[in-house]
């Protein structure tokens, strides 16, 4: 199979197999029924950059990164920690263990309040957390709305499909201003279904891609809009941010590899 062809084929397992479909091009052509637009078979940069990027590459084995998981808005209380409203902080920790060498052998072990927490990461060249992540938002989109996981996880991938720009950009992350590229989409923003759950049609997803950050992830966020598509005082936002990369010596953590000074935020 070609290279461009196993990559498009990865990208989709990326998304898909959240739901354990492998066969994410596929799997569009037999689920078609809604009348959406079928994604390119060709890989977009928007996918390679977040689902097939060797994200992990140089970081050492038994390094930790650390991410702060906060959810905030009317909403939002309690969601972080997968609780329900009122149930919790809204603030979680997610810990991605990497044992072997930049992730070669993706045997890195991801854990928030829960535990340990399985995913689909076998020869995901990715930064697992990044899969984390969008396994809990189609959860929660599946249980706020009463709709198919495999829904959300199409539409998700459908709008990075479409060739979204990858915009420079700088993002502040622990008071540093660090370098990022940033992808913005709206999967449901033209969803002929989208008035099934018509109080999440503007929900916004960014992601932050920096280079300098060991696992590359520098943020990850989704945003409800409050009414007429209000983002300035959204009804939910869930955010995912890098706090520091600590190395594990002997089952005790050193002195962290690179740890931002202050608590997480993010630039607009």
């Amino acid at each position: 199979m070609p290279r461009r062809s196993r990559l498009a084929a990865l990208a989709g397992v990326c998304l898909l197999a959240l739901g354990a479909v492998h066969a994410a091009h596929a799997a569009d052509a037999a689920a078609s029924a809604d009348g959406a637009a079928k994604p390119s078979p060709n890989i977009t940069p928007a996918e390679q950059l977040i689902f097939t990027t060797d994200h992990m590459r140089g970081v050492a084995p038994q390094t930790e990164l650390d991410y702060a998981m906060v959810a905030s808005g009317s909403e939002a209380q309690g969601s972080a920690q997968g609780g329900p409203s009122g149930a919790a902080t809204g603030a979680d920790v997610v810990r991605v263990l990497v044992n072997s060498a930049g992730n070669t052998k993706s045997d890195a072990q991801v854990s928030d309040h829960s535990g340990a927490v399985t995913l689909p990461t076998e020869g995901m060249p990715c930064n697992p957390v990044i899969l984390y992540f969008l396994e809990r938002d189609i959860s929660e989109m599946s249980a706020l709305t009463g709709g198919q996981r495999r829904y959300f996880q199409k539409r998700l991938r459908l709008a990075l499909a479409e060739g979204p720009k990858i915009t420079p950009s700088m993002s502040l992350i622990g008071g540093k201003s660090v370098a990022v590229r940033r992808i913005v989409v709206q999967p449901y923003l033209h969803d002929p279904n989208a008035q099934r759950f018509a109080r999440y049609t503007g929900k916004r997803y960014t992601f932050e891609i920096a280079d300098a950050l060991p696992g590359q992830i520098a943020q990850i966020r989704t945003e409800v809009p409050g009414a007429d598509g209000d983002f300035a005082h959204p009804l939910r936002t869930e955010t995912l941010t890098f706090q520091a990369a600590v190395r594990k010596l002997g089952g005790a953590a050193s002195a962290p590899a690179a740890t931002p000074t202050a608590a997480p935020s993010a630039s607009r």
